[in-house]
């Protein structure tokens, strides 16, 4: 059960990511399109394509976490004994989800804490930068957890997309 949830969780950041490099593709462009085009740059279109940049990584990044794709020391622990290798996986998933607390529990403070300030070219808070890491941290969390459960089985953790 607590796999297919964090299953669908990756699919929803993976497509959610998908629409966002569609928006930054269009905010771009029609930045582009004003600047060159109408000789009018629309201000907005930038820290939108730099506020969409922020979720699009942020959830990739989360996505990561649970598909495996982070950086490990994988050819270190393929020479590694069994014994040595399962308990290096379990640091391994534990430190990234301390990672994940961490980032998710300072970014909500740094959210909270810039609230009340506005984007200028966008009308809204601050704050909405410091969302997505706020989330991704969460879910790298809940992904870890996922991988600890699945090592203490004796099982993999299926990518999203398989």
């Amino acid at each position: 059960m607590y796999t297919k949830i964090c299953r669908t969780l990756a699919r929803a950041c993976m497509w959610l990511g998908i629409f966002g490099l569609v928006a930054v593709i269009c905010a771009v462009s029609w930045q582009v399109f004003g600047r060159y085009v109408l000789n009018n740059t629309p201000t907005w279109a930038e820290s939108l394509a730099l506020l969409l940049v922020l979720y699009v990584t942020m959830f990739g990044v989360a996505v990561g976490v649970r598909d495996a794709g982070h950086i490990g020391l994988e050819s270190m622990l393929v020479l590694a004994p069994d014994w040595l290798r399962l308990k290096m996986e379990y640091l391994i998933h534990v430190l990234v989800m301390l990672f994940g607390v961490a980032m998710a529990y300072n970014c909500a403070l740094l959210a909270n804490s810039v609230w009340s300030y506005r984007l200028p070219t966008l009308w809204i808070s601050e704050g909405w930068r410091y969302v997505p890491a706020t989330i991704a941290g969460v879910l790298i969390v809940m992904f870890c957890i996922e991988h600890i459960i699945a090592l203490a089985k004796g099982e993999e953790v299926e990518p999203a997309w398989g």
